[in-house]
Parts: C-alpha cells; sequence; structure tokens
C-alpha cells in the first residue's frame, strides 16, 4: 500500500504514459465520457466544517477530480452556528443532497465534523451502485488527520483565521498541496512563514479569494490608454462589518459545549475561558482570531489591484478607528480596546515609487465610512453607493462597485467621450470566488494557480499591516524586506504570535 501510495502521487496529474508494461485503456473506455480515474483523484482532507466550511463543501463534492476522503473540526455536530440567514444553509444542503427534510427540527444552525462526513457520504453514496458509502473519515485534531491518511494529497483548510498558517505549514511539511480560504493568516510573520514553505516545499497552494472574474485589468486598459491620467490613488469602501464588535473581552465564562474541543479550537492562541462570543462566525472582530472585515473582503477586492498594477508591499499605513466610551465610577471616557477591531475605521496605504510608476496610496474605509462624494458624481446628480471602488487620476475618476466592477468613467458624459471604452467583458461581472480547476489544475501538476500564496505576499502584507496600524494608533513605516516597522520599534512585537506552549511555529 505505500508504494502504491508514493506511485500514484508521484504521478498525479502527468501526462507520461508509463505502463510498467501495460497498454494504457483510454479513461473513456473505462468509465465513459468525463470519467476520471481513481488514480487521478486528488484525495483531500477538509479540515474546518462551520457554516463556510460546509457550503464550499457541498460546492466541491461535484468534482469528478477530487475525492474528499476525511473531515476535521474541533465540533463534532451542534446547532448553535451563526450565518447570515437562519435557514439557508440548510435549504441548500437540502437541494444539494435531495433531501426535503435534512435538518428537520434542529433549533438552530447546524455545522460541525460529523454533519460534514454525514454530507460527504451521503452524496458518494447516491453514485454508488449500492447506494452505500462509509469511505470518509472524521477528525478532531488537524495532526491525527494529517499523520493518519497516508493516501492524502491536499487539504482545504476553512477553520477561523489564527489556525490557516499553522495547519497550512504542518501539511506543507508534509507534502500536501493546499487550499485555504482567506487570510494566509492574521498575523505577519505566520503570512510570511506559510508562504516561504510553500516556496521550500515546491507544493501547490491556492487562496480561495482568488478570482480573474473582476474588471480590474479592463480599467488598467482605460488608465493606460490616459482615460483618468496618472494613477494617484484607489479608495474601497464597505458597508460591512455585519458582525458585533465587542470592546472588551467577555467577562462570564459559561461551560464549554458538549463536543466542542475547546483547547483545538484555540490552538496557537493564548489560553482564555471559553465564551460563545470567540466563536463562529464572529471570530473575525477579534484581534487574537481573526482579521477584521480588511482581512475579510480585502483580499476579494484588492488582491487583483495589486496583481493588475504589479504592486508591491506598502512602505507606510495610517490607520483611524472608531472607539466606544463607557462610564466608570460616574466618569465617563473613552474604553481601552486593544483586544477587537473597531466598528468603523479607515487606513491609507502608501506605496513608493518605482521605476516609471509614481507614488500611490490605497485608502479603505469599512463600517458604514467612504469617501466624500466626489464633485463628478455630483454632475451626474449621483450619490456615492454604499460600497465601492474608485480610480483617481490626475485627470479624472473610474467609480465601480466594491470590487471594481461595472467600472464607468465619471461623469457620464466623460465616459461617453472615452474612445478607449469598452464594456466589460461578461466573464468579468458579478463577485468573484475561486474556479477549483485552477487550483485543481495546479495540484496535478500543472501551471501554478494564480490565487497561489507566493501572488499573494504583498497584498498579504498589507492585510496584516492594517491590523497593526489600528492597534498602534499611530503612523508605521514598513520595511518589508527585512520583515520590521522602523519607526515604532515596540510595534514589531504585534507582527508575532503570542504562542501557547506546544503550538509555537
Amino acid at each position: 500500500m505505500k508504494s502504491n501510495n508514493i506511485n500514484r502521487r508521484k504521478f498525479l496529474g502527468s501526462a507520461a504514459t508509463a505502463t510498467f508494461g501495460l497498454a494504457v485503456v483510454p479513461r473513456h473506455v473505462l468509465g465513459g465520457p468525463g470519467f476520471v480515474a481513481p488514480s487521478d483523484k486528488i484525495n483531500l482532507g477538509y479540515i474546518g466544517l462551520g457554516t463556510q466550511g460546509l457550503r464550499e463543501l457541498i460546492g466541491l463534492l461535484p468534482s469528478q477530480d477530487v475525492q474528499v476522503v476525511a473531515v476535521c473540526d474541533p465540533n463534532t455536530d451542534s446547532t448553535d452556528y451563526v450565518d447570515w440567514s437562519k435557514n439557508g444553509l440548510r435549504d441548500g444542503i437540502r437541494r444539494f443532497l435531495e433531501n426535503p427534510t435534512w435538518g428537520e427540527g434542529a433549533p438552530g444552525i447546524r455545522a460541525g465534523r460529523e454533519v460534514g462526513r454525514e454530507i460527504v457520504e451521503t452524496y458518494y453514496a447516491k453514485n454508488k451502485p449500492s447506494k452505500s458509502y462509509k469511505g470518509c473519515s472524521s477528525y478532531a485534531d488537524f495532526r491525527e488527520l494529517l499523520e493518519k491518511e497516508k493516501g492524502l494529497d491536499a487539504v482545504k483548510i476553512m477553520t477561523p483565521d489564527h489556525l490557516h498558517a499553522t495547519i497550512a505549514i504542518a501539511a506543507m511539511k508534509k507534502g500536501k498541496h493546499v487550499v485555504m480560504h482567506k487570510p494566509v493568516s492574521n498575523i505577519m510573520y505566520e503570512a510570511r512563514l506559510a508562504i516561504d514553505t510553500a516556496r521550500e516545499m515546491k507544493v501547490a497552494t491556492h487562496l480561495s479569494a482568488w478570482s480573474s472574474r473582476n474588471s480590474i485589468n479592463r480599467i488598467k486598459e482605460w488608465i493606460d490608454q490616459g482615460a483618468i491620467g496618472t494613477l494617484r490613488e484607489v479608495h474601497n469602501w464597505i458597508d460591512k462589518p455585519i458582525w458585533p464588535q465587542w470592546p472588551a473581552a467577555p467577562a462570564e465564562t459559561p461551560p464549554v459545549p458538549k463536543g466542542l474541543d475547546w483547547d483545538l479550537w484555540l490552538g496557537p492562541a493564548l489560553e482564555r475561558p471559553y465564551h460563545p462570543n470567540y466563536t463562529h462566525a464572529v471570530f473575525r472582530g477579534w484581534y487574537d482570531f481573526g482579521s477584521g472585515i480588511l482581512g475579510d473582503m480585502g483580499n476579494y477586492s484588492l488582491w487583483p489591484v495589486f496583481r493588475a498594477f504589479g504592486l508591491e508591499a506598502p512602505a507606510s499605513v495610517e490607520a483611524t478607528p472608531s472607539f466606544t466610551c463607557e462610564i466608570v465610577d460616574h466618569v465617563s471616557g473613552v474604553q481601552k480596546n486593544d483586544v477587537s477591531f473597531p466598528i468603523a475605521s479607515t487606513m491609507r496605504f502608501r506605496f513608493a515609487a518605482k521605476g516609471d510608476k509614481p507614488p500611490l496610496e490605497i485608502f479603505w474605509y469599512d463600517g458604514g465610512m467612504r469617501p466624500p462624494t466626489p464633485e463628478e458624481l455630483e454632475i451626474d446628480k449621483k450619490e456615492m453607493p454604499a460600497s465601492g471602488m474608485m480610480f483617481v487620476g490626475d485627470k479624472g475618476k473610474i467609480l465601480g462597485d466594491f470590487l471594481g466592477n461595472n467600472p464607468q468613467i465619471i461623469p457620464q458624459r466623460k465616459m461617453a467621450e472615452f474612445k478607449g471604452a469598452a464594456p466589460a467583458a461578461e466573464g468579468e461581472r458579478g463577485r468573484g470566488g475561486s474556479r477549483d480547476n485552477e487550483w485543481i489544475s495546479a495540484m496535478k501538476g500543472g501551471e501554478p494557480s494564480p490565487g497561489n500564496f507566493e501572488n499573494l505576499r504583498p497584498c498579504a502584507e498589507l492585510i496584516c499591516l492594517g491590523a497593526v496600524a489600528l492597534r498602534v494608533g499611530r503612523k508605521i513605516e514598513w520595511d518589508s524586506r527585512n520583515m520590521k516597522i522602523t519607526n515604532l520599534p515596540e510595534a514589531n512585537d504585534l507582527l508575532v504570535r503570542k504562542y501557547r506552549k506546544g503550538w509555537e511555529l
């Protein structure tokens, strides 16, 4: 079995026809059109079975190129999850499994590793003559999965942000490919280490925030054609977060729910009592566990900007966070907060001139903040959208939605006058999201996915720097080459996680 696994993985994705003395029979003869031989499937361990994990699982299972052989989550099966609608996930699973009663009677939103295994085995059983399938293992600890699943080729990571790099690095060091939800990490040191490990181990990687289905390249063409002169600024804003942002750690210490391994959920983060305000969809609001709304959504919108305009890491960032107030001993004042992201913020990232490219600034706004309405939009008697992206040149502006889609030179008369303008291609419209074939092809020996970790490096640094700037409340100067904040030495402590013993990277 060991020899067979090594051979299968060695030749996975190879177009060679080494036959060991046997004739090669075309796949379509064996299994019909579209058939993928079991030896050509990617054996995938699926780590993280919360609401988004389940949502992406049912999108992945129909792939003929992937076999989910194991699932992993520190939670067994519970109905206390948080999502963006009460029954949306449940109804999606019902449609997928063609079972109108799935989840019936559940008092809340159901998820966990046993839910994931149930979905995997139910779906695969539908395509078996016996209508039975029990080939998906279930683990609480990702380290056990990586140790025991000998035929594993890759993992998909859908955990909270603070576990991303820890799991990815462990998997890559065992030679496994990695596809992961954003971000690479919420800590600078870990993001750099994960990217460097991918390069060292020569494994295929993919961050699922990547998408080529946007209009950024079209906008770049317009700017190159002189539509708005020299690009000086990019503004990106979003009317989120849509989760609570508690300004202090919870004081209550409720019991750990049955079936949840709190120690494994914490992973590398420092010890603290369990509280539901930390877990599930609300983890993103805490510095220790999440990366805020910039890490949640900025990967989607800003990464294509980095790629199209050839940006490197920012040279500096300054952030302006909102704050809350409290009354202590009859005195009202600002509440100190170094544990969670603010309800709203603005950030300015500066990029140094490079070659013939002048300096550039990227402005980020969240929590309802947005740029002032430009005069060009007032001419058209329009208001600034709640979320959007705006490119500002020394001779004009281009306005699009949050991802830069549906771009228009403003005001409308300038769009009509611009000779180089053309409508966005059909494939550029709509929300992003990864195309599975990009990372599947890479894992089978094809070209690296454009969503690979190395391509993300400068944008990943921006995400992590933004969180540091929010915490220190001052402008920080960044030396990317040496991974060092040069003007505020004490802020460098925030570039590395404070690890629990045994979880150090």
